[in-house]
């Protein structure tokens, strides 16, 4: 487990960068948080950096959007906020098919429908920025907080001038 500061949503979209960068080759992220605590801006980064372009947009009305990556692969991006049971799951045809990520905001409202999470991301707001959790639930999961954390504590280093 690691947490990291988010002063800002630049730096929600940097973490969502970083994200992306170590991401396993196929990955179930669960998005936590409050309503406003930032898991769309963090998925949002996270999808842009992995290739996808146009409007990445929220999925709170549609339940589903689904994004071409770069790599071929497909990520879904669920927010089951508004479903009342984890039944209603099986109307939206989620065939996991070449599905190489999702990110599921608000997933317990999926009860045993949903593939099992390699990382938990919690978010909550702390004064005026946000602050993050990463919690791996698997092996890849856990492989995936290392490299975060590393690149998050090492400092960069500066070319020679």
């Amino acid at each position: 487990m690691v947490q990291i500061p988010l002063p800002d949503p630049d730096a929600t979209e940097a973490l969502g960068v970083r994200l992306a960068r170590h991401r396993p080759p196929a990955a179930v992220a669960y998005l936590r948080g409050d309503l406003g605590a930032g898991k769309s801006t963090l998925a949002r980064a996270l999808l842009r950096s992995l290739g996808v372009t146009g409007t990445i947009r929220s999925p709170t009305y549609t339940l589903v959007e689904r994004y071409p990556l770069a790599d071929d692969g497909e990520a879904w991006h669920l927010d089951l906020y508004r479903i009342a049971d984890a039944g209603e799951l099986e109307y939206l045809g989620l065939d996991a098919d070449g599905v190489t990520l999702w990110l599921v905001e608000w997933a317990e409202r999926g009860g045993g429908a949903l593939p099992p999470a390699d990382l938990v991301v919690e978010l909550r707001v702390e004064g005026a920025g946000r602050q993050a959790r990463l919690v791996p639930a698997s092996e890849a999961g856990g492989a995936w907080v290392d490299a975060v954390r590393t690149e998050t504590v090492e400092p960069s280093v500066a070319p020679p001038s």
